[in-house]
């Protein structure tokens, strides 16, 4: 089987410095030599080896571009180049540490106060502390704005009413950062969207309730639960106190969305890799599969994908870098990869044939995984009405 840096045909791996080469290969260790031997036991149980996370903060899967409270300010690129290395494992690998770094970490740093970040950041860094991020709500994922759930003055306190659904790592998080509408503060007018507030809930207060959903048929190596809240009792040090309307959880899930851009190439990239080892080996009608011209063609047309979306992903790191990313290069990112990756996987199955259904190979696993990543956040309509609405000024979600 070739190796990733073999399908790096145009050299994006030179890019990184020799800091960021090393933490690439400490990360790629770990998912080749930890997770990846027990990967399909898990799958088949549903479940996350959440016993991991401790070597996932010690290597540095948390919190890489932060700077303070223990995190190192690495660049965009490295962070991008860890969230690659995960995904070659799992999409659900990737999708936990960016709820633990891109959502609840960067909330925290972005709107969180000094009190806030000290206690919480540090602890998150090293995976001795888990968050998750509270904004879908069963009647409301595209429309965030929507959302139903509230924050009621009690007091010098809140106190927090609602349902989440599709919120990672909440049944195991120590934290969840709950977006609501607040209401009863006197003398305040707000519009809907500028009424959503960010709190920092410790999971274990009253009314808290995280619960499993069990009857998925992809991302299954990741903990996704549903969340109850029935008047949870908040102080008024648990507010978010930078948090200013919606356009707060949207700023972290740009974080995020950035990071699948470059995780899905490692799915994409690990898809490839299984079917060039298998095409190299299957004889048909006497000959090595890999010397039909219709394989070779498939097997180009996979690669160039995922050229172009490593294209696409490494200018946006630099972009980033720079100060200068938007949110419609992060739609074009996201939903381009995305695209890349699941033609990738489902020409790959193709190549494997039968046998491209057993879980001896990862292609069917990382085909049905990409089907949740396509959605989550943000479908592919949603970003490309980000597109269309950049490139004609109007705005078309409704």
């Amino acid at each position: 089987m070739l190796s990733p840096e073999d399908l790096d045909l145009y050299r994006f791996d030179d890019l990184l410095s020799d800091e960021e080469r090393v933490l690439r290969d400490r990360v790629r260790e770990f998912v080749q030599n930890r997770f990846l031997p027990v990967v399909n036991e898990y799958w088949d149980r549903d479940d996350f080896p959440a016993d991991l996370v401790p070597e996932m903060g010690e290597i540095g899967c948390f919190g890489a571009t932060l700077d303070g409270w223990g995190c190192p300010g690495l660049s965009s690129r490295a962070n991008g180049m860890i969230m690659r290395e995960l995904e070659r494992g799992d999409s659900g690998l990737r999708t936990m540490a960016s709820v633990q770094s891109s959502l609840a970490m960067n909330a925290i740093r972005y709107f969180g106060s000094d009190a806030q970040r000290d206690h919480w950041l540090p602890r998150m860094r090293t995976g001795s502390a888990l968050g998750c991020f509270g904004l879908t709500e069963p009647g409301f994922g595209s429309n965030p704005g929507g959302m139903m759930t509230t924050a009621r003055k009690d007091g010098d306190g809140w106190l927090l009413s609602g349902d989440k659904m599709w919120i990672g790592n909440a049944d195991i998080a120590d934290v969840a950062i709950i977006w609501a509408k607040t209401e009863g503060i006197e003398g305040v007018e707000t519009t809907a969207a500028k009424s959503i507030r960010g709190f920092l809930v410790p999971t274990d207060r009253p009314g808290f309730e995280a619960t499993l959903i069990r009857n998925k048929m992809s991302l299954r190596v990741a903990r996704t639960s549903k969340v109850r809240l029935e008047d949870v009792p908040l102080s008024a040090d648990d507010l978010l106190p930078e948090t200013d309307g919606l356009r707060s959880p949207l700023t972290c899930l740009d974080q995020a969305r950035y990071g699948i851009a470059w995780g899905v190439i490692g799915a994409a990239e690990a898809c490839l890799s299984d079917a060039l080892a298998h095409v190299g080996r299957r004889e048909v009608f006497g000959r090595k599969l890999a010397s039909f011209q219709l394989t070779q063609d498939k097997l180009a047309d996979c690669h160039t994908r995922i050229v172009q979306a490593a294209a696409i992903a490494s200018r946006l790191a630099d972009l980033k870098d720079l100060g200068q990313a938007t949110g419609a290069q992060v739609s074009l990112a996201k939903s381009s990869t995305v695209d890349a990756a699941q033609v990738v996987a489902r020409t790959c199955r193709d190549l494997l044939g039968g046998v491209g259904i057993l879980d001896d190979h990862c292609v069917m696993r990382h085909m049905i995984n990409l089907e949740s990543v396509a959605t989550y956040e943000g479908t592919r309509d949603v970003h490309r009405l980000v597109l269309g609405r950049e490139l004609t000024g109007i705005q078309a979600f409704f």
